[in-house]
């Protein structure tokens, strides 16, 4: 689905919402490409509309976990819910907010259908349905807040596989993870898993299986 760069000339002039071509989106992802074919780098979209970029990032993540996981659904499952919950993106308006993550959610889910069929696990597809719910945010990035309560921080979590293959969760204020990156770098909990350590999580959670992860909304 292409999304059209401009969709009305008021909310142009309300929020200065104009769609970046996929041919440049896809320009400028070829200069990090070893990035975004990498599973685990995560990467940030701080106006991140209805997806464009963040869209094509998963596409390519998702390529590279057919290629290494397709042969054991398990594997499959649990690398292709890394991928997309290595994404993140916030965006002021809230239709733009489900648009993204219905876009992340159906690449997700045409390769899923399209890999296993009638073995394809409804579990599988609310755990990926409830990763975007908390990767892809209605916020204002230049405040570091959400819309639907000014006051309150952006809150994102880190996904993680640990040794046993369950899935850990951890939650970061996003003003603690800029504090050291680069502003104008898309990577998030940039740098190795020690980097992360680095910064205090305001809640980490018991490790649980993909298809429980849901049950922790």
């Amino acid at each position: 689905m292409v999304i059209p760069q401009v969709v009305s000339r008021q909310r142009v002039a309300d929020h200065g919402e104009v769609y970046t071509h996929p041919r440049e989106v896809n320009a400028m992802l070829d200069l990090v490409r070893h990035e975004t074919e990498r599973i685990e780098s995560r990467f940030l979209e701080p106006a991140c509309g209805t997806g464009n970029f963040l869209v094509e990032i998963v596409a390519r993540k998702l390529a590279v976990v057919k290629a290494k996981y397709a042969k054991t659904q398990l594997e499959y499952e649990r690398y292709a819910a890394i991928a997309i919950g290595s994404v993140y993106g916030i965006e002021l308006l809230a239709d733009n907010v489900l648009a993204c993550q219905q876009r992340l959610f159906l690449l997700f889910d045409q390769q899923y259908t399209q890999l296993y069929e009638a073995r394809c696990k409804q579990a599988c597809r609310e755990t990926i349905r409830f990763i975007l719910r908390r990767n892809i945010l209605q916020g204002d990035a230049l405040t570091l807040t959400t819309v639907a309560e000014p006051t309150e921080p952006i809150v994102f979590s880190e996904w993680s596989v640990i040794n046993d293959g369950l899935i850990r969760r951890r939650d970061f204020k996003f003003a603690h993870l800029i504090n050291r990156a680069d502003s104008h770098s898309l990577l998030l909990f940039s740098g190795s898993g020690e980097e992360t350590c680095l910064r205090e999580p305001v809640k980490e959670y018991m490790p649980i299986c993909l298809f429980a992860l849901a049950t922790q909304e």
